[in-house]
């Protein structure tokens, strides 16, 4: 064999280990020894070996696999293109998988950036490296950042990669990513073209009884079939892996022109479907680039389900295209319940009833797409919803005005749904209301959906317009809101039957629904947490201290079992161009005004009048989305609990010159508030 570019040259190796002082205490550097020599640079594939889970997820068996769908999506790349029209599939008993194609063949020229190098040895060996950055090497592909088959490269134990081009086959192999021969010619090879990667999965990083599942990777192969039907899927395993029980062939071999109709046909086989026909299509060209095609029939019995595909990549946790699909359903769904009389009937129907008992495949191929991390299990194109919306929405139009009867079973099975998710509600709702004895705040309380106190939450705001602001901020699903008018009765200072007669705190125990003082009941309570959420200024700690001072005489078990929380909403909010910061108070506003921009530009200061001046998705961002916000659990730390409700009295109660003198002597708190 013909080396072309000569022997490989030395391989960078890691520095000398540093010597000097052990570690400090909990196994780390001290300060003298923590320096230059202590920042690890790591170079070509080992951040891969390293952090495995970024690349591919994890070490599980859904990774291993997912080395064999970063090969053959390269493979699908070349017969999406026009360049292949054959891939095989084997899977050896020595634990090997290969993937074979007929397209162009890696390109094996010397790289202009690394003449030293092949282009192959840079696609094997380099993260971000591949023809997939520009469209003119594919109008549309799956492989986007240029790091799939070069983690393949970097998780197995051997890799051997061919490339016939030209009527010369060129080998070269790999171990842990690492080249073990130079780039040399094989042979001559006049009929064959394209490319071959054999590998075996490292069992330093998944395990050493790591083995790929035959009927996985068999299911993987076929569905890339009916993904393109201009590509033939032929399939090889041993026969010692298959086992008798396994519905695993040895051989076999897949083509299927129609697509995802077949597919479909395949998986709903033997299931009574709502309407008869299936609605099925393809448009080419669809906007101004990609292709749509889809395959959709209801289910009389037992659930739906939508597998989606982008550029032949399966997108496990859906995404846009999915966000598309369902939204022309829907519309076309309605629009044909207008045009035969039935609107009233139809307006209820949302994309949950419609896509109830749906089984739906979609794939789309665009150019360039985005997705939620190198797993690619998610779409984030947002042409991608307008493509399939479009593309689906004008032929969903015609399907049902071509099958009227058709139509309206599929319409009828709809409204049925939708009348019995409102059916369910109301359900809930009464069984909602049953356990706080007939709740009379329709027009306050703006509850949440969720039927069970678990993950349900309870915000208690200052007036209407905060109220507003906060219903239109929050999840529907978990987040009640009650607004409260101004500042609420002091209970600590208050006399018992003018406590019995207030409107306020009787709406709020309402809500809450598990009694006060003895006949508390922790069962009955309706929400997980009870978040206290005013103003950031002196009236909004009046009013909190106030509601705190409530629940710790009336629901003390409630604070005790970690149920009531403080929200923490911005005073301010500081933008210097498209960059923008909240601050707690004005000495946060200070240190964000010091260290927390810096571009150059004037920094412009918002002061927040209220929580109903605020925007509804500022209130959001920083005070009500629990990935973002800050709440303070309110928490009774004092080991005597006579010195706590000493504290409380003095502070809140009917005295002034007690609560002057406490806040002189400066006493230590009988209530902290823990961060969460």
């Amino acid at each position: 064999m013909n080396d072309l570019f000569g022997a490989a040259g030395p391989q960078r190796g890691k520095p000398a280990p540093v010597k000097g002082k052990s570690p400090a205490r909990g196994g780390t550097l001290g300060e003298a020894d923590y320096n230059a020599a202590s920042i690890e640079v790591l170079e070509g594939l080992e951040p891969v070996r390293r952090r495995p889970g970024m690349y591919v997820g994890g070490t599980d068996s859904n990774a291993l696999h997912h080395l064999f769908a970063e090969v053959i999506d390269n493979s699908m790349d070349e017969a999406v293109a026009g360049h292949a029209t054959f891939i095989e599939v084997s899977l050896e008993e020595g634990g090997y998988l290969s993937v074979v194609d007929n397209g162009r063949g890696m390109p094996i020229d010397p790289h202009p950036k690394f003449p030293k190098k092949s282009a192959l040895e840079v696609i094997m060996t380099m993260l971000h490296a591949g023809g997939k950055f520009d469209s003119g090497a594919y109008e549309t592909s799956g492989g986007l950042h240029g790091v799939g088959v070069s983690v393949v490269n970097a998780l197995s134990e051997k890799l051997e990669v061919e490339v016939a081009r030209g009527q010369i086959l060129y080998r070269q192999t790999f171990e842990r990513g690492k080249p073990t021969t130079p780039l040399t010619i094989a042979g001559k090879t006049p009929n064959r073209r394209g490319t071959k990667v054999r590998f075996l999965p490292d069992p330093q990083i998944f395990g050493a009884q790591a083995r790929f599942d035959p009927a996985r990777v068999f299911k993987m192969a076929r569905s890339k079939a009916y993904l393109f039907g201009g590509v033939e899927i032929r399939w090889r395993c041993a026969p010692s892996l298959v086992g008798e029980s396994a519905k695993v062939p040895t051989e076999a071999t897949f083509h299927f022109p129609g697509g995802l109709r077949d597919y479909l046909a395949g998986d709903i086989e033997d299931q009574e479907l709502v309407a008869d026909q299936v609605f099925a299509g393809r448009v080419d060209k669809a906007g101004k680039h990609g292709s749509v095609e889809w395959a959709i029939a209801w289910l009389a019995g037992g659930d739906g389900f939508v597998h989606s595909y982008c550029n032949t990549i399966p997108t496990a946790d859906g995404g846009t295209h999915e966000s598309g699909l369902r939204t022309a359903l829907l519309r076309g769904l309605k629009d044909h319940a207008d045009r035969i009389g039935q609107s009233k009937r139809a307006a209820a129907l949302t994309t949950d009833d419609v896509m109830a008992s749906c089984a739906a495949l979609i794939s789309i191929f665009i150019r360039e797409p985005e997705f939620q991390g190198q797993n690619k299990g998610r779409l984030q194109t947002a042409d991608a919803a307008r493509l399939v919306e479009g593309a689906v929405r004008d032929a969903f139009d015609h399907w049902l005005a071509a099958a009227p009867s058709q139509a309206a079973k599929l319409l009828d099975w709809s409204i049925e749904r939708a009348e019995e998710r409102i059916r369910r509600r109301m359900e809930k709702e009464v069984a909602r209301k049953t356990a706080v004895r007939k709740l009379r705040l329709p027009g306050k309380l703006a509850d949440c959906t969720n039927s069970s106190a678990q993950g349900s939450e309870l915000f208690i705001v200052e007036g209407d317009s905060a109220g507003g602001s906060a219903k239109q901020a929050r999840d529907r699903a978990s987040q009640a809101v009650l607004p409260l008018r101004g500042k609420i009765l002091n209970v600590a200072s208050a006399a018992r039957d003018k406590l019995a007669q207030n409107q306020q705190l009787s709406d709020l125990m309402q809500a809450l629904g598990a009694g006060a003082g003895a006949h508390y009941r922790s069962s009955d309570l309706r929400y997980d947490k009870i978040i206290i959420m005013t103003d950031a200024d002196v009236d909004g700690a009046h009013i909190a201290s106030l509601l705190i001072t409530f629940f710790y005489r009336q629901t003390l078990k409630l604070i005790e079992e970690g149920h009531l929380y403080l929200a923490v909403p911005p005073l301010y909010r500081l933008t210097q161009g498209a960059r923008s910061l909240y601050a707690r108070d004005e000495a946060d506003k200070e240190r964000l005004l010091k260290s927390g921009f810096t571009g150059r530009g004037a920094i412009e200061v918002s002061r927040f009048k209220g929580l109903g001046e605020m925007p509804a998705r500022d209130l959001r961002d920083t005070t009500m989305d629990p990935a973002k916000r800050t709440l303070l659990r309110v928490a009774l730390v004092a080991q005597d609990s006579d010195a706590t409700a000493e504290a409380v009295e003095r502070l809140m109660g009917s005295k002034p010159e007690a609560r002057f003198a406490f806040i002189q002597e400066r006493a230590p708190k009988s209530l902290e508030l823990v961060d969460v």
